[in-house]
């Protein structure tokens, strides 16, 4: 068989160890990587798009499979938000498969993102251990939460803050232990990420495994680094942080404190326009920082950072 979904996803792993290859100065390595990255992302322009979005990956008879004339899995997740947050999908079909997202696997009634759908039950070619699984339960057509974060992560590549919090919000945990019915439905700890949330009736919003590492992890690095914005860069011996937020539009801002060895940096974000994305100024105490990178040191000193947002 062959995956479409790997293709974007080996894409950057190649392309960043060509990098290292570069530096090493093993630039046949390095162009090897950078040729064969590229063939995957042609292949998968070539022959996966479906029309609204990219099929998932394809039989070992070349049978499709994530395409609209299926009985079962119709659409997947991992292939859209992948598309986006590798970087080399085609931009309007990228979003055009983001929308397909939202259309078809988003459930926001049930506090849920589908991984695929229809669920895995009667089709005759066989995709695994996947289609073991109870249709509308973990990665049959459930939430795969390692999925549903990459989709929230994919909204924030795209720039829409708005979309990008409210699907975290909808996935979670707390969120579905707002009153008792809702505890009595998800019944797992409602405090820990879990790695699937059941989509089937009558367990319809039902927590799956918990404590979910992996998953808690995807959920930290998508409010750290894709919303709030927060990452450090390295140029030489020198090393910057860098704030660039994708928040919603009616956030006013926010703050953090970062440190940086015994150094600690306070940071105050401002949205006084109401935008997703666009930091016009960072001053460090007081003084602009010209390439909107703030220089770190350690020093054991407080400083004090003001980004603010004016949009793109």
């Amino acid at each position: 068989g062959e995956s479409v979904w790997l293709a974007w996803v080996r894409d950057g792993p190649m392309r960043g160890f060509a990098s290292v290859c570069d530096l090493r100065g093993d630039a046949e390595s390095a162009t090897t990587l950078r040729a064969t990255a590229a063939e995957f992302i042609e292949a998968a322009e070539a022959h996966a798009w479906d029309g609204a979005w990219y099929r998932r990956a394809y039989f070992d008879d070349g049978t499709p499979l994530g395409t609209a004339q299926a009985a079962e899995c119709r659409i997947d997740a991992i292939a859209q938000a992948w598309s986006v947050i590798s970087g080399q999908g085609d931009p309007e079909r990228a979003r055009r498969a983001m929308e397909s997202v939202e259309s078809e696997l988003v459930r926001w009634d049930d506090g849920l993102i589908a991984l695929l759908t229809p669920p895995f039950d009667q089709m005759e070619h066989d995709p695994g251990y996947i289609k073991g699984y109870v249709p509308g339960v973990r990665e049959n057509g459930g939430q795969y939460t390692h999925a549903a974060l990459w989709v929230a992560l994919a909204y924030a590549r795209l720039g829409d803050g708005d979309e990008a919090v409210s699907l975290l919000d909808l996935i979670n945990p707390v969120s579905h232990a707002l009153d008792a019915d809702a505890v009595r439905r998800y019944k797992v700890e409602p405090y820990v990420i879990a790695a699937d949330v059941y989509a089937v009736d009558p367990h319809t919003g039902r927590g799956g495994w918990t404590w979910y590492t992996g998953s808690a992890a995807w959920f930290y690095r998508t409010i750290v680094r894709e919303v709030l914005g927060l990452r450090t860069e390295a140029e030489g011996d020198d090393r910057y942080l860098v704030v660039d937020p994708c928040i919603p539009k009616t956030w006013p801002g926010f703050s953090a404190s970062y440190r940086f060895g015994s150094s600690v940096y306070e940071i105050a974000v401002e949205n006084p326009r109401g935008v997703n994305r666009g930091v016009a100024r960072v001053l460090l105490d007081g003084e602009p920082c010209e390439d909107l990178r703030v220089p770190l040191a350690d020093a054991g000193a407080v400083h004090h950072v003001t980004v603010s947002m004016l949009g793109a």
